[in-house]
């Protein structure tokens, strides 16, 4: 079937074309995919065995469906998707304002033009984009913007009268006929204007200015909405909710694997195609490890959530903050570095909603908490745990126990021994290379795990992340000072009145031991 060459109802109904329901159209499409093993919904990550099986499972039953789950969960980009499994044209009368099927109009326009027309009423085809429609759910949206209202011009220059559907303003719904509707935040809608939907979902008419129109609407409804218990923003009313055929619950993601494949998908990596960008992987598990201790978390309201837009924003940063010292200093090579790390810090602090009422900072000193107790985390993944020793069960040792040596001793000693190391964050990287090569046995160190790095910038970046490994494990000291981080001994740092394990550190033990 040719469809530019199919203008007319009469050449519609010659060709055979016949027209299915939304419904009927996603689930055949569905099958189609499903027999020949397509992937569904590209991008979505972290749901293939949760959320994306019971979605097809209601799609499949021709359901109307419930997103619902925290923020930041796709829930918007899932129902975004479900128009791909729409067909791509389907033909309508033309001019129609709710997309009439040419082989049963509901509209009154296009009921009177093939009254007129007949087999010569002009028909015209729309590529499933256009058959999409999103609304948020907003305090002020009120039936008129979703199902529409009485246009006084209309019924003055027909003269018709209101109760006429010839004299109606439609809404974005009945604009949807045919297609998919999304409203986002469901939950926002005031539950008036959710009464509103009840007829439009199970007894295909509505009602505008108390006048009943019947307007057997073709369309698949998806909501999305976040727990009903969230803060104050209302909830679902009952009849609605039993009018949902399916709710899905959404999840964050439940491996690190996955959260970092849907940060590197999201995030703007790709800046200066004059400047090679390296991220080491570790770097993206500290990002993704701080999401999911802020989730579990007992100073983090866990009732609001923390989005992925967290380590999305905070990956973006890290990279600025590589990507400006290599344009100051005039470097090809852009590297993030341990120091980099506080600078995710903005992108953290506004997502994360704090149980307890506090200073301004006090979203701050728990970000830099999480941090810290993500960085210990992702170390012991890449080296001896520096307090194994510690571990050990308590009673005599064996002979082969007391001959283990401390891998990190030498590194240790040299601090004790007065050993300091100052980072700034605007270092060229041949005084931030030389500055860790002060510290004793660092660099030795580093090197027995070559699987890590591949050139000089990774490996001076691995050496900064054992030191701040050894210090979230309190094995030396770090101070921040602006832009300025100072590693040293843990006893001199006590002595001195210093805070010895910074804020990340003291921080740290306090709220998360």
């Amino acid at each position: 079937m040719n469809r530019n060459e199919i203008r007319t109802l009469g050449q519609l109904k010659k060709s055979g074309y016949r027209v299915l329901t939304v419904k009927d159209e996603i689930r055949n499409n569905l099958i189609k995919k499903i027999e020949n093993k397509e992937t569904f919904f590209k991008g979505i990550i972290g749901y293939d065995n949760s959320v994306i099986p019971s979605l097809i499972n209601s799609l499949l039953s021709k359901h109307d469906i419930i997103l619902l789950g925290l923020r930041g969960q796709a829930k918007t980009k899932i129902a975004r998707l479900i128009p791909e499994l729409l067909d791509e044209y389907i033909p309508i009368i033309k001019g129609s304002e709710i997309n009439d099927n040419p082989f049963n109009p509901i509209s009154k326009y296009s009921v009177d033009l093939i009254n007129d027309s007949g087999d010569e009423t002009e028909i015209e085809w729309i590529y499933r984009e256009q058959r999409y429609s999103e609304k948020l759910a907003t305090p002020d949206v009120n039936i008129a913007d979703l199902i529409g209202d009485i246009d006084p011009i209309k019924a003055a220059n027909h003269r018709l009268h209101y109760s006429h559907e010839g004299a109606i303003h439609f809404g974005i719904i009945p604009r949807t006929n045919r297609g998919v509707f999304v409203i986002n935040e469901l939950p926002d809608l005031q539950p008036r204007i959710q009464v509103g939907l009840l007829n439009i979902m199970q007894e295909k008419d509505i009602q505008i200015r108390g006048f009943n129109i019947r307007i057997p609407l073709d369309i698949l409804m998806v909501f999305t909405a976040n727990p009903e218990d969230y803060t104050n923003r209302g909830n679902i009313i009952t009849p609605l909710k039993d009018r949902i055929d399916s709710q899905i619950i959404t999840h964050y993601p439940k491996v690190l694997e996955d959260g970092i494949r849907i940060t590197e998908s999201n995030s703007w990596t790709e800046r200066n195609e004059k400047k090679k960008i390296h991220i080491p992987y570790y770097f993206r598990e500290i990002i993704e490890m701080t999401a999911m201790q802020a989730r579990v978390s007992e100073f983090v309201d866990q009732k609001s959530g923390v989005s992925a837009r967290l380590t999305i924003s905070s990956m973006e940063n890290l990279i600025s903050n590589a990507e400006r010292r290599s344009i100051m200093n005039n470097e090809d090579f852009i590297m993030p570095r341990m120091c980099d790390v506080l600078s995710i810090l903005p992108g953290i602090t506004g997502k994360v909603e704090l149980v307890f009422e506090g200073e301004q900072e006090g979203s701050l000193k728990v970000a830099k908490a999480l941090i810290s107790k993500s960085v210990r985390e992702i170390f012991k993944k890449y080296f001896p745990d520096p307090l194994q020793k510690l571990k050990k069960r308590s009673g005599e040792k064996s002979q082969q126990e007391k001959s283990i040596k401390d891998p990190y001793s030498e590194i240790t000693e040299w601090f004790q021994f007065g050993g300091k190391v100052n980072i700034k964050d605007d270092m060229t990287f041949e005084k931030y290379f030389a500055e860790l090569k002060k510290v004793d046995g660092l660099e030795n160190f580093v090197r027995k795990y070559p699987q890590y790095f591949e050139n000089d910038y990774e490996l001076a970046s691995l050496m900064e992340f054992v030191l701040d490994g050894l210090h979230q494990n309190s094995k030396i000291a770090k101070d921040e000072l602006d832009s300025v981080i100072m590693y040293k001994d843990m006893l001199g740092s006590m002595f001195s009145g210093s805070s010895g394990a910074s804020e990340f550190g003291g921080y740290d033990e306090e709220y998360f031991k």
